[in-house]
């Protein structure tokens, strides 16, 4: 099973990152998706950058023989992922400005990133996927 995922919201975060960091080093990348909530009443997410990339990155990870990790983290609804307080808005860690974003996560630092413009780009994700 080389695609392991991890799902985490703001509340449960911390557990899961720990999780998800001392996993890390069995991993060829180890990768964050910053993702909208979906609207329960659609099942769609209330960004549509997050509605385009997402299955483009999940296609392109679980293609990949290599071990990866993918934790994705659900920022929110609007409101709150507006909010210029927002937990991982602040965090020195990711400094989030958009979503989606895609990290790559390596020696408990950012390796790289695809903002929200270009983090359904094939090619983009194929390249910090690779750490190229």
């Amino acid at each position: 099973m080389p695609l392991k995922l991890f799902d985490a919201t703001v509340s449960s975060f911390d557990g899961v990152f720990e999780k998800f960091r001392s996993e890390a080093p069995n991993n060829k990348a180890n990768l964050i998706l910053f993702l909208a909530d979906k609207d329960p009443a659609t099942n769609l997410s209330w960004c549509p950058d997050c509605v385009r990339a997402e299955p483009v990155i999940n296609k392109k990870l679980e293609a990949s023989s290599d071990n990866i990790a993918l934790l994705k983290a659900y920022v929110g609804d609007r409101p709150t992922w507006r909010n210029p307080q927002h937990p991982w808005r602040v965090d020195t860690r990711f400094k989030l400005t958009g979503v989606p974003t895609l990290i790559r996560w390596e020696n408990d630092t950012v390796k790289g990133r695809l903002e929200d413009y270009e983090a359904h780009i094939e090619n983009k994700i194929e390249a910090l996927v690779a750490d190229k």
